[in-house]
């Protein structure tokens, strides 16, 4: 028995990987119709960015409630190339979005030209979240604001960069948002087939992230990572930077996040303020605790029940589904407090005292 522990800790996530990756990838095309797989898309994105934030909330100990702004940089860049793709397929090589003319003078924004390649676009979804982050998370890490002071520091984060996207109407579309994608990459987005792959790219986009961040939690960066969670005087005088291990941590959720919003635009057909604000940070944060934060597969599978709870419960209860999903967050954090996937240990944890105490 104690042989086979070693070989189910190895072999035990890779399966359970295996096991997702068959479900969305194999089993949801074939049996869910395009509208079903086109919401699975959607959470699928949720859960890419959910994955980052488990590595830095659930191994790093960093409650980031602004994953929102880093989701709204990917979401943004992809939406800005989509939008030009659809300008140039009618108006030629040099037009521009329809709104930079119905609210704004018929000019673009310098910054938004090399947005019309695809290469840049791809880069930028990658290096804008990384630079960010980095700068954000070496102003914060260094002068050790750690807690509650950094969990409200991000979501105010949030909230400006959402302030921000609803002011500047005629440079990102305002509260409206950047929408009416036509083409993705040269492929038709009006194509059932186009809008399949798109959601194939986003599935394995995500068993992507969760075999990186498996392989990060076995590394020694792993090990630092929880070291400092639970004891980082301890691992400050043993001579590593606490803060530049986080930093690497929030760095890679920030990039999960990105890669999520990006993908998330093409499948959704628009990108605004509302899908980057606190409120969404808040629910990111909501679906990773609800799967476990500190599990592998916890905070993906977690992001996608509650996407799925969100869509189902808002069919049936239009106006009250908000508080069926609210009592379920406080039923999990009253009695699950490490997610619905620890659940069962919680459970015998909680009554081998009382088995114990029974047989005296």
């Amino acid at each position: 028995m104690n042989r086979l522990l070693p070989l189910a800790r190895t072999w035990g996530p890779l399966i359970g990987i295996a096991l997702v990756a068959i479900a969305l990838l194999v089993v949801a095309p074939a049996v869910l119709s395009p509208f079903r797989l086109n919401n699975l898309g959607k959470y699928v994105c949720w859960a890419i960015a959910g994955v980052g934030i488990g590595l830095a909330w659930g191994r790093g100990g960093m409650l980031v409630m602004g994953q929102g702004v880093f989701f709204g940089l990917g979401g943004y860049a992809m939406a800005m190339h989509l939008k030009l793709e659809a300008a140039m397929a009618t108006g030629g090589p040099d037009a521009i979005p329809d709104f930079m003319v119905l609210y704004g003078d018929g000019t673009m924004p310098g910054w938004w030209e090399p947005f019309r390649s695809g290469a840049f676009t791809l880069f930028a979804i990658v290096a804008l979240p990384a630079v960010a982050a980095t700068i954000l998370g070496w102003a914060i890490f260094k002068r050790r604001v750690k807690g509650a002071y950094f969990a409200i520091l991000t979501q105010a984060l949030a909230v400006a960069f959402a302030t921000l996207l609803i002011a500047t109407i005629k440079q990102t579309g305002g509260f409206n948002g950047l929408n009416q994608f036509t083409l993705f990459f040269g492929y038709n987005l009006y194509d059932p087939v186009n809008k399949k792959m798109i959601y194939s790219i986003a599935a394995a986009v995500l068993v992507v992230c969760l075999v990186v961040v498996w392989q990060l939690y076995r590394s020694r960066f792993g090990e630092l990572l929880v070291a400092t969670r639970d004891a980082e005087e301890r691992v400050r005088f043993l001579g590593h930077d606490p803060a530049n291990i986080k930093l690497v941590a929030f760095i890679v959720a920030a990039i999960m996040a990105s890669i999520g919003g990006a993908l998330f635009a093409p499948i959704t057909g628009i990108i605004s303020p509302s899908d980057v604000d606190a409120t969404a940070s808040i629910f990111l944060i909501a679906g990773v605790a609800l799967g476990g934060r500190a599990l592998l597969l916890g905070p993906a599978l977690g992001a996608l029940a509650v996407g799925y709870g969100r869509t189902a419960l808002s069919e049936s209860f239009p106006d009250q589904w908000t508080y069926f999903l609210g009592l379920l967050f406080i039923v999990v954090i009253l009695f699950f407090p490490s997610g619905l996937g620890n659940a069962w240990s919680q459970v015998t944890q909680r009554l081998r005292p009382q088995h114990q105490e029974a047989t005296r």
